[in-house]
């Protein structure tokens, strides 16, 4: 890559990485008092105040740098001019941890070059912890560089499943999937924060993830954090998945359905998935 990318690619992380800090700090702050919110869809999913707030606070600063680079955001939508830098910004994942007080949410903060997710950023709101991926370069827990090895069997560890919003309650092959994932493994945790699911995975206190049809601003960072710490990532057929949609929106292909685990768990955990499909 040029070097004035590599610069942009430099300076990118510092940027993201304050972002992130900033409005995970201002999330921290308001923390357990009385916040204005909104219902979000008809599914019952919420947005606060504190989404709305943390959300301009990302994208200002972004765009405060990077004038020129498009943008999207959970809450603020799309914006930005067209080009081949397009961020993705999740300024409050897991929102509904948040207003009622459980401390499990953070922060995602990514970016594609030419279609290709290259900086991912992924901040532990509550415990004050940044996770940080660059393309080619590694994963890292603030100075620590994420490698996780796998201890015991896969069928007495503990993995996460996340479903996407458009994944119905009454979905029988999502809800046949997951309880023989229950049965199969240890347990089986539904965060409601992937962004923290994905830290966990990529310094090895989750053995795998299973996605189910979901996609968004708080999965490209995950993925990117996953990958780069060595974890093995494909679909439900067990075919790799990259991070290329051959556009400028930066959206990883086929990321609907996957399965991620450390090498030494994928294969079995993949079978496990097909095998519960196959119910």
């Amino acid at each position: 890559m040029k070097q004035m990318e590599r610069s942009t690619w430099t300076l990118a992380r510092e940027v993201a990485e304050r972002a992130a800090k900033k409005a995970g700090e201002l999330a921290r702050s308001r923390f357990g008092s009385q916040l204005g919110t909104q219902m979000k869809d008809e599914r019952g999913d919420l947005v606060t105040e504190i989404d709305l707030l943390a959300d301009r606070l990302i994208v200002d600063e972004i765009m405060s740098v990077f004038p020129t680079h498009r943008i999207y955001s959970e809450e603020a939508g799309e914006g930005g001019a067209a080009s081949e830098w397009v961020w993705h910004v999740d300024p409050l994942d897991g929102t509904n941890n948040y207003a009622i007080g459980l401390p499990l949410y953070g922060v995602c903060i990514s970016l594609s070059y030419q279609g290709q997710i290259i900086l991912g950023v992924v901040y532990d709101s509550h415990l004050g912890v940044t996770y940080t991926a660059v393309h080619g370069d590694g994963a890292w827990q603030e100075d620590v560089k994420l490698a996780p090895h796998p201890q015991g069997a896969l069928a007495k560890s503990s993995i996460s499943w996340i479903q996407g919003h458009v994944v119905k309650k009454d979905n029988l092959r999502a809800l046949r999937l997951r309880h023989h994932l229950e049965f199969a493994t240890k347990r089986v945790l539904r965060l409601w924060a992937p962004s923290i699911a994905w830290a966990m995975l990529a310094r090895g206190d989750l053995h795998g993830i299973v996605l189910y049809d979901s996609e968004g601003e708080d999965l490209y960072a995950g993925l990117l954090l996953a990958q780069e710490a060595g974890v093995k990532v494909t679909d439900f057929a067990g075919v790799p998945l990259g991070l290329l949609n051959g556009g400028n929106e930066g959206k990883p292909a086929g990321a609907q359905f996957v399965v991620a685990a450390v090498p030494a768990y994928h294969d079995e955990l993949l079978r496990m998935v097909q095998a519960g499909l196959a119910e």
